[in-house]
């Protein structure tokens, strides 16, 4: 699914393996945005991070192998 931007605090399921993740960062690389992801049920200090560069068509922003839901089950 497609936003119009991908921002702070939202929450992303992965669909690899369902899992939700928050979207703790986003920054930019030169000419490319990346989003920092971090699994949803576990606290931060101890939380694996994940970077997903973000793709940019023309229905907005996306996750590539992510969904965006608000719905989590964490």
């Amino acid at each position: 699914m497609a936003l119009t931007s991908i921002q702070l605090g939202q929450v992303w399921r992965s669909d690899a393996d369902g899992q939700d993740y928050l979207v703790t960062k986003v920054y930019n690389e030169v000419f490319t945005q990346y989003a920092m992801l971090r699994p949803a049920g576990i606290t931060a200090p101890d939380a694996p991070t994940v970077r997903i560069k973000v793709t940019k068509g023309p229905q907005g922003a996306a996750l590539p192998g992510y969904t965006f839901t608000q719905e989590g089950s964490f």
